[in-house]
This record gives structure tokens, sequence and C-alpha cells, in this order.
């Protein structure tokens, strides 16, 4: 890549998820402008990713997040859904990128320009560790807002996760909407609800 390419980071967050969308996100940063802190996701606290997700949103050169709902997780299936989500992402990133770095070991088919897969690259690629900060305070809060319009199912604790509470829920409650059904603990709580 020559010098001033644009460089876009891409990253995803809720694969793992039984409900929500999963949200994959894409991030050019300015090398004029740099942001202290950024790391995987994973590895920082939900206040740290708050805090940042300002300045990458104000810093970068672009930016964009995409989210793929349940009904097309289901259709498509997760690892389907995921690489569309990249597709989408990097073709609505403006300026457009020279060249995508996308965390993982696959790469889309569709893509608007070259690109690598980085196993483990929200840890050691600037771009895509915001790209994953991104992704993750967008799914956060769509799942906080969840938790007020299907109450009970305690989304904004396990933001969609398979806890023993979630599961709980489930059994108790059903699917909601929001929930894929293509995931085997969702179909195993429609599988009892219809043995009830």
């Amino acid at each position: 890549m020559s010098f001033g390419a644009r460089v876009a980071g891409v990253d995803e967050a809720g694969r793992g998820p039984l409900a929500g969308p999963v949200a994959v996100a894409a991030v050019i940063l300015d090398p004029t402008r740099p942001i202290a802190g950024l790391a995987d996701s994973k590895r920082l606290s939900a206040a740290q990713r708050e805090a940042l997700y300002p300045q990458i949103v104000e810093r970068a050169l672009a930016w964009q997040v995409v989210c793929i709902d349940a009904g097309e997780i289901d259709r498509l299936n997760i690892l389907n859904a995921t690489l569309e989500g990249m597709s989408q992402v990097l073709e609505q990133l403006s300026p457009a990128p020279h060249e995508a770095l996308i965390d993982g070991n696959r790469l889309p088919r569709r893509l608007p320009c070259a690109a690598r897969a980085i196993v483990a690259g929200d840890a050691s690629v600037p771009a895509i560790s915001a790209a994953s900060i991104l992704a993750k305070v967008t799914r956060d809060r769509y799942m906080h807002a969840l938790d007020e319009s299907f109450p009970g199912y305690g989304f904004a604790q396990h933001v969609g996760y398979p806890t023993p509470a979630h599961l709980a829920a489930l059994q108790r409650l059903g699917p909601c909407p929001e929930h894929r059904r293509s995931f085997a603990p969702v179909r195993a709580a429609m599988a009892g609800l219809l043995l009830r």
C-alpha cells in the first residue's frame, strides 16, 4: 500500500448470542489524529468502550456500522450473515477504502477493495480495534433498547448471549421476534413450548 492509502479495519460483534443482530463496523483511522487506548473491545470495560466511541466517530477519516438482523441470520446462517455485513459496511464506507484489514480468517467473496484476513487483528491492528469498539457499542446499545421492548429476557444484562438467566427466560417465555430461530437453544425452547 502506498503512502496515503486509505486502509479500513473491519470487525463484528454478536456472532454468539441467541438474540439480536450481528453488528459489523469498518473504520479508516486518520494518522494525523491518533486515539489513545484502542484495544480489542472484549478487553475493555463498557465504560472504556463508551468513552472511546465518540473519539473514533469524531477523529476517523470514515466509519460505518451495519447490523444484520435475526431474520437474515436465520436465512443466511451466522457466518454468511457476518460476511454479508462485511461486504455491506465496506461498500457504504465513504471515502472508499483502498484496502480492508478484516479480523478473522475468512474474507467475503464480494468486496469493493483489496482485503486481507488477520487472525486476532482486533488486538494488533488499531483500525480493527476501533471497528470492534464501534460494533460492540452499537450492538450493546441496541440490546439495551430491546430490553425495554421485550422485558423479562434480561437483554440489558447479557445482551443476548446464552447465559443461564437467558436460557431460563427462553424456557419460561419462549422466543421473542428478535431471537435467532436457527440457533439450537432457541429451537429447543420452541420445541419445549409445543410439548406443553
